[in-house]
């Protein structure tokens, strides 16, 4: 007689084992998906915070006119993405009723470059302008001049009434 070989029994896995199997399948697959979703938003975040970078004023150039005591009269800065001058007043001088006070450009060896006329009374102002207007001035003047400002050619009324160094932010 043959006998037969053995059986071996088989191997069930327990119902508890599958349900922890198919609940950290789970758990894993909402991780990745939360992870993916965070990794999304930081990436829109950090274009946003691009985009705001970009768009914030970056002072390239900045000078302080002082009076003749030598106190801060006028604080003159020069942003390269507007090609504008914000021109704020320090203290509380103005021109007369019959008067403009006119922004000069002054540079070693050259006349002086008009760049334009305070027309407003108010605390800031700003005025066009270009790099091409600073690339060799050393310093900003402010005369007070008729009422609208002269023109170029005939050059500003001496003395000034404010001064001061145009200084080049390092970027």
């Amino acid at each position: 007689m043959v006998e037969a070989a053995p059986v071996a029994p088989a191997r069930v896995v327990s119902s508890w084992w599958r349900t922890l199997a198919y609940a950290c399948l789970i758990v894993l697959s909402i991780g990745v998906a939360t992870g993916m979703s965070m990794f999304e938003q930081f990436k829109a975040q950090i274009a946003h915070v691009q985009g705001q970078l970009k768009d914030t004023a970056q002072i390239k150039y900045v000078a302080v006119l002082t009076d003749e005591r030598q106190a801060p009269a006028i604080l003159v800065t020069m942003t390269m993405q507007d090609n504008a001058l914000q021109v704020q007043r320090l203290n509380t001088v103005a021109e007369g009723r019959e008067d403009s006070m006119q922004l000069w450009a002054l540079s070693d060896g050259d006349p002086a470059r008009s760049l334009g006329v305070l027309e407003s009374r108010g605390k800031t102002l700003r005025l066009p302008a270009t790099e091409r207007d600073f690339a060799s001035a050393t310093s900003l003047a402010i005369s007070v001049e008729d009422k609208g400002g002269v023109t170029q050619a005939k050059g500003p009324r001496l003395p000034y009434l404010f001064k001061g160094p145009v200084v080049q932010k390092a970027l």
